[in-house]
């Protein structure tokens, strides 16, 4: 069972980190090349993260509860604090979300086509920025989360 739920629980943890990390990947040329009205163009008009506003807290919520679970079934073994951890981790991310990205989505909904709102560059910052610090975070929890899913159980011999 503990193995079954180990995988289980990096697969999502997995699902959950590979969109973070592809959008921390593609931070650099939006930050850096892309002029704001292009950034605002893709990212706020033509829907460039459209799958995943719809993937994301499944994905999250996911990632938690699968952590969790592995954490529960290690309550009496060696690795139960770094499943917690990765628990933890997991929920930082989405909190990390919640306090920086959230705020700016609920300024670009109110975005319309044509000349640029006073505030556009600090909103795209606090939306690219609060979208890197939770890969960071999830980077960090699935190390953990595949630290504990690697421990040998109590009744399972070391590998």
């Amino acid at each position: 069972m503990r193995k079954t739920l180990a995988v289980a629980a990096l697969i999502a943890g997995a699902l959950d980190l590979a969109p973070s990390l592809a959008h921390a990947f593609e931070a650099l040329p939006r930050l850096r090349w892309w002029s704001l009205d292009l950034w605002r163009e893709a990212t706020v008009f033509n829907g460039q993260f459209a799958v995943l506003g719809i993937l994301g807290a499944p994905l999250e919520f996911g990632a938690i509860a699968a952590a969790g679970g592995l954490a529960w079934t290690m309550r009496r073994e060696e690795g139960f604090r770094i499943a917690c951890a990765a628990c933890v981790g997991f929920a930082l991310a989405l909190v990390a979300w919640v306090v920086l990205v959230a705020p700016a989505n609920a300024v670009l909904v109110t975005w319309h086509p044509g000349s640029l709102a006073a505030d556009a560059d600090a909103v795209r910052w606090q939306w690219e920025q609060g979208h890197l610090v939770a890969a960071a975070i999830k980077l960090v929890a699935f190390a953990l989360l595949a630290w504990a899913a690697v421990k040998p159980s109590g009744s399972d011999p070391p590998v």
